[in-house]
């Protein structure tokens, strides 16, 4: 059903609404208080820029998802933008309203939001030096408000900065029960990341269910040991879960929400890409594992440069150690065969961090982008290193090369691991 026939069905209820064109494609996503109300404003548009007048011409089937409240809206809505990178959401992406929830790698992890204009201009190695996790990104959310409601949830410290030093000192937000007393030292570093940060990181990462009945299972435990305080403290959780107030989360205003420019093409080409180096794993038991490199320049494959690796280091079947080692290997030719624009890596997230790290030993800064194989290869999910506006702009417009690249580098890693099976024959 398209967005006019959809308003008799929608309920007015928080979530997130889907747009696809007529390939099925998901072109947008978006979040709401009221998803009638919401999604009723695309039916009949005041004053609007040509690309949001283009996307609502190019709806073809809406679809929704009901959630508790905005808060898990905006949670839903992340997951799907980072997952399928829907056109709309990414050129429409402006820097100021883009945010993210980042939890810190100190002692007591500090939880935070970053703007995207701030997170594109770290390095590879500043985000895994300064994040232990990047949640997001956030698109129109009023950081403060969000920030407020998550802390009342999940009772992260805000005092640990300022306040470290002087341990045994109490907070307000103690001294109203909202701390669990990082300041008094009443709770440690260990204790804390389990009591506080897991929880709030399952439930960003859109795992309501799992989180509410680990809190219950813990609730159980806590009762049971007659800690009657911790299960007080976690049925309090629950409800807060069941009911979270959050009208004041969203920047509703529809024109706001997607700022989308008039070229999207424009920011693709702005990255320039000549040569993009794939790589891929191929395991096939007992005849050991191999890796393959495959080059592309311009878009064309430079079979001269493909380059085969038998593992040689790694025992047992890890296929993100034997990424490492295959990189490590590369690197080491750094002087004799050119660096590439892109590290395309055939794998999802585990993958594509090895490689970051691999590159940051060798103090490289470039982009790495996996991709993680659907169900028979029938989706493919990208995967990025680093934040990039620019980065994902291009992959969006040159997914079908980096497809190529990826099942190119896969053909190689088979054929030679073919070969070695033959020759052992």
């Amino acid at each position: 059903m398209n967005i006019k026939e959809s308003l008799s069905k929608l309920p007015d209820a928080p979530g997130v609404y889907l747009f696809y064109n007529a390939a099925a494609e998901l072109i947008y996503v978006g979040k709401a208080t009221a998803l009638k109300n919401r999604v009723k404003s695309y039916a009949a548009p005041r004053a609007v820029t040509r690309p949001i007048e283009e996307m609502i011409h190019e709806v073809a089937h809406v679809k929704w998802q009901e959630t508790d409240s905005a808060l898990e809206a905006a949670v839903v809505e992340s997951l799907y933008i980072k997952k399928y990178q829907p056109k709309y959401n990414v050129i429409g992406k402006d820097d100021k309203s883009w945010n993210y929830i980042t939890v810190g790698t100190e002692e007591y992890p500090v939880v935070g939001t970053i703007r995207e204009r701030e997170l594109g201009g770290l390095s590879a190695r500043e985000l895994e030096d300064r994040y232990r996790e990047v949640f997001g990104p956030y698109p129109g959310l009023n950081a403060r408000e969000t920030m407020k409601i998550l802390r009342r949830l999940f009772l992260f410290s805000t005092c640990q900065k300022d306040r470290r030093k002087k341990v045994g000192t109490a907070c307000l937000y103690y001294q109203m029960g909202q701390c669990l007393g990082v300041c008094t030292g009443e709770i440690s570093p260990q204790e804390y990341r389990r009591k506080v940060i897991r929880p709030l990181a399952l439930f960003l990462r859109g795992r309501k269910r799992q989180l509410v009945k680990d809190i219950e299972r813990r609730m159980t435990i806590a009762s049971k040991n007659e800690d009657y305080e911790e299960a007080g403290r976690l049925r309090d959780q629950l409800r807060s879960l069941a009911h979270i107030e959050d009208v004041n989360m969203l920047n509703e205003s529809f024109v706001r929400d997607i700022r989308l420019e008039s070229d999207f093409a424009d920011t693709a080409r702005s990255f320039r890409v000549q040569r993009i180096e794939g790589y891929d794993i191929s395991n096939l038991g007992a005849t050991g594992m191999v890796g393959s490199m495959v080059v592309f320049d311009e878009s064309e494959p430079v079979k001269s440069e493909y380059r085969k690796f038998r593992i040689r280091t790694v025992r047992g079947q890890s296929d993100v150690d034997c990424l490492e080692e295959v990189l490590r290997r590369r690197l080491n030719h750094a002087a004799d065969w050119p660096l590439p624009d892109i590290f395309l890596i055939d794998g999802g997230l585990p993958q594509v961090r090895r490689a970051v790290k691999v590159l940051n030993d060798n103090r490289l800064d470039i982009p790495v982008v996996g991709i993680a194989k659907g169900p028979e290869r029938k989706r493919n999910d990208f995967i990025f290193g680093a934040f990039s506006r620019r980065l994902v702009a291009y992959v969006n417009i040159h997914q079908d090369l980096l497809i190529r690249v990826r099942d190119e580098a896969h053909r190689f890693a088979i054929g030679y691991q073919r070969a070695i099976r033959g020759r052992a024959a």
